[in-house]
């Protein structure tokens, strides 16, 4: 029987169940989430959902938006489940592997679609023992893909928005530039002085606006981790601890 922890999220404003050991949601899917120009009303497609991360954040900032979540793994799909019956956001979760076009979700579009993929191209790194976080971290369906299935399910004028390293970058662009257009880079800087790790990257199904590079954002105050202790900056405290938006020009 897999062992499980409830683990607080923005603040306390959220708690989810998951795994205690294999893929365990991170700040990614939240930042993710904060960087929606999302309204109620609205629409969210969340690929790879996981726990429901991303998208409990989403309805957590803006009521009213209305979030489904697909997820390939059964563990994870079921806790996502038992995290919207113990949460009180309404969020369906389908179950299944987005490539094989899943039927409940074929003639529908959304105003926005989102993902976190896996991060490493199996081709040039080494699997992870636990097999949860292995599929969760470890690619085995392209980047293509995500992007095709993305742009596929996304409304006219809709935005895909995706988080992801930035050694993908230049992979990640070409995907989009096939599907969508006015296309933004947001650059996240884990500290000053060090390089950006990872980036947000923003496209519109229909847009035709000039591609743009934002200047990156400072995640952590100082130069170096010093202790145990926390040190983002006030914007990024406001963002993971408070829910708040993050600025991401729509």
């Amino acid at each position: 029987m897999t062992e499980l922890t409830c683990d607080e999220f923005l603040g306390g404003k959220l708690r989810l169940w998951q795994p205690k050991v294999g893929y365990r949601a991170g700040v990614d899917p939240l930042l993710l989430a904060a960087s929606l120009p999302v309204q109620s009303g609205q629409t969210v497609l969340d690929i790879g959902c996981g726990i429901g991360t991303a998208g409990f954040a989403v309805m957590a900032r803006e009521p009213g938006v209305a979030v489904t979540g697909i997820e390939v793994q059964p563990l994870y799909a079921e806790l996502a489940r038992r995290n919207v019956v113990e949460t009180g956001f309404e969020m369906e979760v389908v179950e299944a592997d987005f490539s094989s076009r899943p039927l409940q979700l074929r003639e529908r579009a959304f105003d926005h679609v989102i993902a976190n993929p896996p991060y490493f191209d199996r081709k040039a790194s080494i699997a992870g023992p636990d097999g949860g976080r292995e599929r969760a971290m470890g690619e085995d369906t392209p980047l293509a893909a995500w992007v095709a299935y993305a742009a596929k399910r996304v409304k006219p004028k809709g935005y895909v928005t995706f988080i992801h390293r930035v050694e993908r970058l230049p992979e990640l662009l070409a995907a989009m530039t096939e599907t969508l257009g006015s296309i933004q880079v947001l650059p996240l800087t884990p500290r000053i002085g060090r390089e950006s790790q990872l980036f947000l990257v923003r496209g519109r199904k229909g847009g035709r606006a000039a591609f743009r590079l934002h200047a990156g954002l400072l995640v952590h105050e100082g130069t170096d981790h010093a202790g145990d202790r926390e040190n983002y900056t006030p914007l990024f405290r406001q963002v993971l601890k408070d829910g708040a938006a993050l600025p991401f020009p729509a």
